[in-house]
């Protein structure tokens, strides 16, 4: 053995010695250790840490300043602030900041070791309180958070309450995951108790200051070396103070000086700032931390307090529900990258195997927050009823800028920037686009190009793998199938009705009715291809989710995907997507075979809570939770593991199906305002009673482990209300209203 193997060895251990006998004698009985010498020397780093996941995606609170200036986003989950978004929101670059309690001696409790509650304390602002209470009853923890509308940082306001007189100490600990990705981050400490963190390859960086200031600290790797080890272990921090030089899985750990020792109630403020840069993160915390909380807050609470005054007053139908409408309203608007206006995301969270990435599924992280153009269809509509025109023209320009420049049509999904993600077609999201820009009275010779393109492909489209012609879609709404799918149909002939109104303001007069010869043989042929007269669910016509052949009284047989059958007869399979028929001005109201679906999806898909009335997606859905709650996988055909719930956003579709059929659905606006949890965040579904009912994931009626707040949940709240208003469905186009039904 060589001398130079055995000097390490030693050295080794006598650090490890000294490191011991340090920590033993730095405590007092039940108050934690005093900030430790800083010239010991800690053990070597074990880097990179474990995989790096995402947190669960049924988030309590999500939230971002008005301003353009400040480009980060929060949001909530278990007790904890959860993803937080920078520079865009495709972006998420923190896993999670969460507190930890500790009396120095018998527990050190983090998030997970508590009882929760959000709310929103002004039902104007997108200002979250968090109230975590130990399960001994020995204390409670209260955070409001905000973002600084002056700069990229996020500002938590903290209170400690020792509730039996316990001396207690405060600690964070930060999980950063720079640039949508957790893996390859640095961390140190800065001389006056700054944690810094830093993605050199995206130019991404983090810092989170204290005040009072971390008076000890930790960056270690994540389940390795992390401070969370050592603070499980001894009630204590092993301080230290490193650079960690090589990138990987960083958590970082400080401990707030103020609140060390100190019983009573005691208060702190915590400021998370961002850049590209070390010093420009250090600038943006320490700029809003000298700010001072309440000033960011009251700046904050402005900011959504201007914007909601620009707005439309709340209409009387929505009077019952004030608060929920109010924050569907703000959370649409929250939704809009600021880098990339216009693009607003499906949602800011990751549900399920997405945020775990098993099998890698989402690494890095999109899955939800990102942008397809359905949604964002349905996103432009609520904003231009609830009165945010602008907000509502600018969807359409980025939908047009984003456009595949090649063949015109739009991509499955896309980040905030327009780069594509997924990759499958669906003949929906090229027409809706047009639909919204007709509707927003863009019609500009710019954005008549982008229609031109989009009106070009559905009419020459044929698919590849089947030889089939337009309107049938490689994929419908839901994603999983492809054929004659009547929604999507609904949207073709309302995009080419609008592309021809488009194109006569333009000097197209040809292409025009080109266009509209195709529009009208489509809608003359919808029931053709899509209702059966011989299926088992029903003594006449009603319509399928799909036909795979367009003739819809063949028994051809499909399989279901998420778990469901390996082969069903297309004629036991609806959804309510054929309401778009009606809600585009396609169909009449009370068309026969409109009227004898309703009764077959309410039959097959009607879920009742105590909530109101909830409807599933589709017969033998299998997105969503186990059966005992546990997350949604992917699965093998055939399987039944995993159960479909119900979607509050079909909840709004029915409610407007109800107004143009001159009935009240104040009934399903109530539903929907009360699938809200406590912060007022609607889910993508609800539980719906199916046994284990107490045992699994929620109450009846309740959101489910799903995508949280669900953008288009909040916008189908915000459409309902005004369809209600005006008694007509916010987007029925008179120009197709009036061709189809007179």
């Amino acid at each position: 053995m060589s001398a130079r193997p055995l000097t390490a060895a030693l050295t080794a251990a006598l650090t490890t010695a000294l490191t011991t006998a340090l920590a033993l004698g730095g405590a007092a009985a039940g108050v934690p250790a005093a900030q430790a010498d800083p010239s010991r020397q800690p053990p070597p780093p074990a880097g990179p840490g474990k995989k790096s996941t995402w947190t669960e995606a049924d988030k309590t609170g999500f939230g971002t300043a008005r301003t353009r200036r400040s480009r980060v986003w929060f949001t909530l989950q278990g007790g904890r602030m959860s993803e937080v978004f920078y520079p865009d929101l495709s972006a998420p670059s923190v896993r999670a900041l969460e507190l930890v309690v500790t009396d120095g001696a018998t527990f050190t409790d983090r998030s997970r070791d508590m009882t929760h509650e959000v709310t929103r304390p002004d039902e104007g602002s997108l200002r979250f309180t968090q109230v975590s209470e130990a399960r001994s009853g020995a204390y409670r923890v209260t955070q409001q958070v905000v973002t600084d509308p002056r700069r990229s940082t996020v500002a938590i306001d903290v209170r400690l309450e020792s509730l039996d007189g316990t001396p207690l100490a405060l600690y964070v600990l930060h999980d950063p995951a720079l640039a949508n990705t957790g893996m390859d981050d640095r961390a140190r400490s800065t001389g006056d108790g700054a944690l810094v963190s830093v993605d050199r390859r995206a130019r991404v960086a983090a810092a989170l200051v204290a005040e009072p200031r971390f008076d000890a600290t930790s960056n270690g790797y994540h389940r390795t070396t992390d401070g969370w080890r050592d603070l499980r272990r001894d009630h204590d921090l092993d301080d230290r103070r490193r650079r960690l030089a090589e990138p990987g899985n960083v958590v970082q750990t400080g401990r707030v000086a103020g609140v060390t020792g100190l019983p009573g109630a005691q208060d702190a403020s915590l400021s998370l700032g961002f850049g590209r840069t070390a010093a420009s993160a250090l600038g943006a915390a320490r700029a809003t931390r000298r700010a001072g909380w309440q000033a960011t807050a009251d700046s904050y609470d402005a900011g959504w307090a201007g914007y909601l005054d620009s707005l439309r007053e709340v209409p009387a139908s929505a009077a019952a529900v004030r608060r929920q409408y109010l924050a569907s309203a703000l959370v649409v608007a929250a939704a809009e990258d600021k880098r990339h206006r216009g693009a607003i995301v499906a949602s800011p969270s990751a549900p399920w195997v997405w945020g775990d990435e098993v099998k890698d599924l989402s690494s890095p992280s999109g899955a939800y927050h990102l942008v397809w153009s359905r949604d964002a269809y349905q996103f432009g509509t609520a904003l231009w009823a609830v009165g945010d025109r602008a907000a509502a023209r600018r969807v359409v320009d980025w939908l047009f800028e984003v456009q595949q420049r090649a063949d015109g049509s739009f991509p499955q999904n896309s980040d905030v920037a327009g780069r594509p993600v997924w990759s499958e077609l669906q003949l929906d999201e090229v027409a809706l686009p047009i639909v919204l820009a007709h509707l927003t009275g863009r019609d500009g010779p710019r954005t008549w190009r982008g229609v031109r393109k989009a009106a070009r492909f559905l009419v020459r489209f044929r698919d590849e793998e089947t030889g089939r012609r337009a309107p049938y879609s490689p994929q419908e709404r839901w994603e999983n199938q492809s054929g004659y799918s009547p929604g999507s149909i609904a949207a073709q002939v309302n995009g080419l009705v609008s592309a021809a109104a488009i194109a006569r303001e333009n000097g197209a007069g040809r292409l025009a009715r080109s266009w509209l010869r195709t529009a009208d043989r489509w809608q003359a042929r919808v029931k053709d291809w899509t209702v059966t007269r011989t299926g088992p669910l029903a003594d006449g016509p009603y319509f399928l989710r799909v036909t795979k052949d367009g003739r819809p009284d063949r028994g051809t047989r499909y399989p279901m995907g998420d778990g469901g059958p390996r082969s069903v007869d297309q004629r036991r399979v609806v959804d309510p997507s054929f309401l778009d028929l009606v809600r585009f001005g396609v169909l009449a109201p009370r068309d026969r075979a409109v009227r004898r679906t309703l009764g077959v999806v309410d039959e097959e898909l009607l879920v009742s809570t105590p909530n109101g009335p909830f409807w599933r997606r589709f017969s033998f859905d299998g997105y969503g939770e186990t059966r005992s709650g546990g997350q949604w996988e992917i699965t093998e055909p055939g399987t039944g593991t995993t159960l479909g719930r119900a979607w509050p956003l079909l909840t709004g579709e029915r409610g407007e199906y109800a107004v143009a059929a001159g009935r009240d659905a104040s009934t399903h606006l109530a539903a929907m305002a009360a699938a809200a949890g406590p912060s007022d965040m609607i889910s993508e579904q609800v539980w719906d009673g199916r046994p284990p009912t107490g045992e699994g994931c929620c109450p009846e009626g309740e959101g489910t482990r799903a995508a949280t707040p669900l953008v288009w949940s909040h916008s189908g709240l915000v459409r309902l209300a005004w369809t209600i208003e005006r008694g007509t469905p916010v987007d029925l186009q008179r120009i197709v209203a009036r061709r189809y039904l007179g």
